[in-house]
């Protein structure tokens, strides 16, 4: 089975992937660290120097032993050479100064680094969010992308700032400590090295079961992340239905999955502890029998024995230490590959290279070309064949069954997404040839579930257009019925909204959401059952003030009221994705067909 494997290139694809994902992480690191490659590089450095120093107290204090506290001639060198005794106190609290002072520097710049690049990061990953498809928003859950921008960050930074730092730490004060007793005595040295490839091994098979359980966690974080917001974004729903109970005891068992797997993470390396320490703990022993022995035959010095007993934990302590560098390697990497595949996300829908510029105001014009649409998830179309013109100023009614494609049909023309067949025309060009933001910038959108912003009312009528006065903000309110009870609030238009929109009516929370669609004075204007919580004498007032508009444009009104589809220019009847029924008022009900049962059904009179 392995040969076939190989023979198929199996593992050099595995590699080639893992090699991918190296450089990936590698190139956004130094990407985001600009500007602070020389401040790293120093403190990297620094962390060399501090942990080479490290040896500097054992090398002294040998050197006082050997002259100055054994040997027969102890006694004569203290008597005869104060100067360089009291010379090599001075040089150990002057290095051990020194060493404190590079420490404090180091960690300094490291955290300094790490905080800039995780800013850098998380604005270019909040940019990537901003800039996808919509596809995008249904493919990843909110709690997951929360976890990114948070959680697996705090790992990223962490490795930089942190596991990098010990990397370097540990491997600086091993090999300098081990290249000491080398040059001290490399026989007495080599036999404490014997246990170094055991610990190793070790920590290669923690390393490979460890791997997967941080993979599981950073999981089980973003389910966990998804429930504790979906619940409170829904805690009207969850109080209307009093579900709180169930809502708490769904939370309490992700977050005991969340806890069980972060109990296996934590406690796997628990498995492999007794082995390493007590490998390490063997060095002192090995010290004590080999070294005693060399002692006694007079191959080291008491000074040169000190030094050994002295800096021993500089070679434990790194090889104790691997465990959890290797821990929080694994974890970054877990997180990391998460924001990478953010970092590197591009959306689908992307300007054309020749895309045209949109100088002026578009006149309005919609025309569909056999249109076809289908969501990639799904193997059945939404939309077949759908063909029909609005031209500018005209207003043209969709109607339909719930489900039919209404509002997928209106979101393939601000090229929220794209149609798998057939072409859209605006004003005689393909949207697909318009910059994408100026031809979005040129459409007015009012859905019937309305998100307002923690914001002024103000701030939210203005949202695509911050420059408006306040008497521009009253004229769109005016014209969405919104005015009235705008101005009997305390604070009138600067009432701040609660999230969400928060003490305010549905149909309050729409005619705002009309008057921001409103004061971008959009070429082609889509109200997607916009008036569907309004009251029948406002729906009039609105339709009224919608003819009356002090600027042109087209306007696509989806709705299930006749109040608001009968004096639209054009009424379009959709089923299964089916344009059935096209006309005015007067001529679908003529026809006799959907729109007249609707009519029937609503107002139970023929042609009401």
């Amino acid at each position: 089975m392995c040969h076939t494997l190989i023979k198929h290139g199996y593992y050099s694809k595995h590699f080639q992937r893992r090699i991918v994902m190296k450089t990936s992480k590698m190139k956004c690191l130094s990407e985001n660290m600009k500007g602070y490659h020389v401040i790293y590089i120093i403190a990297i450095f620094g962390a060399i120097l501090y942990n080479v120093l490290q040896i500097t107290i054992p090398y002294v204090t040998q050197h006082l032993i050997d002259l100055f506290l054994s040997g027969k001639h102890a006694a004569e060198n203290l008597a005869t050479r104060k100067d360089l005794f009291f010379g090599l106190i001075l040089a150990m609290v002057g290095l051990t100064f020194f060493r404190t002072f590079i420490v404090y520097l180091d960690c300094m710049a490291f955290e300094k680094v790490s905080q800039a690049t995780l800013y850098k990061i998380r604005n270019y990953l909040y940019d990537k969010i901003q800039r996808q498809d919509m596809k995008f928003y249904s493919t990843y859950r909110t709690g997951d992308l929360m976890t990114r921008l948070t959680g697996d960050l705090d790992a990223v930074r962490h490795m930089i700032a942190w596991v990098v730092r010990s990397v370097v730490e540990s491997l600086a004060l091993a090999s300098s400590t081990m290249i000491y007793f080398f040059f001290m005595n490399w026989k007495l040295a080599l036999c404490m090295l014997i246990i170094a490839p055991l610990i190793f091994l070790i920590i290669v098979l923690f390393k490979n079961n460890v791997a997967p359980k941080h993979r599981l966690l950073r999981e089980k974080l973003a389910v966990l992340n998804t429930a504790a917001q979906e619940n409170i974004s829904g805690n009207r729903v969850v109080k209307a239905f009093a579900r709180e109970p169930y809502e708490i005891e769904k939370f309490n068992t992700c977050n005991k999955d969340y806890a069980q797997t972060n109990k296996e993470t934590a406690l796997t390396w628990l498995n492999y502890f007794p082995f390493v320490e007590t490998l390490a703990n063997l060095m002192p022993v090995v010290l004590l029998a080999v070294g005693g022995l060399f002692l006694i035959h007079d191959e080291i010095s008491m000074g040169q024995y000190a030094a050994f007993s002295g800096l021993i934990w500089a070679v434990a302590n790194p090889m104790r230490n691997l465990g959890n560098i290797m821990n929080e390697f694994q974890r970054f990497n877990a997180a990391s590959a998460k924001v990478m595949e953010l970092y590197y996300s591009e959306p689908e829908i992307v300007d054309a290279p020749d895309a045209i510029e949109i100088t002026g105001r578009l006149q309005g014009k919609i025309e569909f070309r056999n249109v076809s649409f289908g969501y990639e998830d799904s193997d059945i179309p939404v939309l077949h064949n759908i063909s029909f013109t609005a031209n500018p100023g005209e207003t043209i009614a969709i109607m339909g069954e719930t489900g039919c494609g209404k509002t997928s049909l209106i979101h393939l023309i601000p090229r929220f997404y794209e149609p798998t067949e057939g072409e859209i025309l605006i004003d005689d060009v393909d949207i697909r040839k318009y910059k994408k933001h100026e031809l979005r910038k040129s459409i007015g959108l009012a859905t019937q579930d309305v998100l307002l912003y923690s914001d002024t009312i103000d701030g939210n009528i203005a949202y695509g257009n911050a420059s408006l006065s306040l008497e521009d903000v009253r004229k769109y309110a005016k014209y969405s019925a919104a005015d009235d009870f705008i101005s009997k609030m305390p604070e009138g238009y600067d009432t701040i909204v609660g999230e969400r929109g928060v003490g305010l009516s549905g149909g309050q929370k729409q005619r705002i959401s009309l008057a921001r669609a409103l004061a971008v004075k959009p070429s082609i204007l889509i109200l997607d059952d916009t008036t569907s919580a309004v009251d029948l004498e406002t729906e009039k007032i609105i339709q009224n003030e919608l003819n009356c508009l002090d600027f042109a444009c087209t306007k696509l009104i989806i709705a299930q009221r006749i109040s608001s589809t009968r004096n639209a220019d054009k009424i379009l009847v959709l089923q299964d994705g089916h344009i059935i029924e096209a006309g005015t008022h007067e001529e679908l009900i003529a026809r006799g067909g959907y729109y007249h049962d609707v009519v029937m059904l609503q107002t139970g009179e023929e042609g009401h």
